[in-house]
């Protein structure tokens, strides 16, 4: 019997993305569409549907596990909003969490959502490849290591 060659991916679990719409932005087919391109690239997704809370959206991650959250929002609301999922993360010793966002963004809102720790912003017109790229490229599980 020939020994397989150990291959480290194999060790590795997908990375779990959670794609939340806060607030009440009923509008979720680009929230839809960025979560299935992301299922269908590998990733677990977990898409928990329009009008979410913060206080929501911070326990799904937990519950789940998280490794990343994608925020939607074509409201307005996200400065409003966004900070809210952060301190409900937060609260949840939750920091380590990548969160990137998607939507209605205006430029000079984007240095402030930086500074809350959203690493991804994409606006209307983001390709779902560029997404995935990102995704990609910036984010590791939690804690580094593979769950059984």
């Amino acid at each position: 019997m020939t020994e397989q060659p150990f291959d480290k991916t194999e060790d590795r679990r997908k990375l779990k993305i959670i794609i939340a719409k806060p607030g009440l932005d009923g509008h979720d087919r680009g929230a839809k569409v960025v979560a299935r391109a992301l299922r269908d690239a590998g990733f677990e997704v977990v898409y928990t549907g329009i009008r979410q809370t913060p206080e929501m959206i911070a326990e799904t991650a937990l519950q789940e596990d998280a490794d990343v959250i994608g925020l939607s929002i074509l409201s307005g609301a996200h400065l409003e909003l966004f900070p809210r999922v952060v301190a409900e993360l937060k609260k949840r010793g939750m920091d380590d969490v990548v969160l990137f966002c998607g939507g209605i963004i205006p430029r000079e809102d984007i240095a402030r959502l930086d500074g809350l720790g959203f690493k991804g912003i994409f606006g209307p017109g983001s390709s779902t490849h560029d997404i995935i790229a990102w995704v990609r490229s910036n984010v590791e599980p939690r804690g580094a290591a593979a769950r059984p």
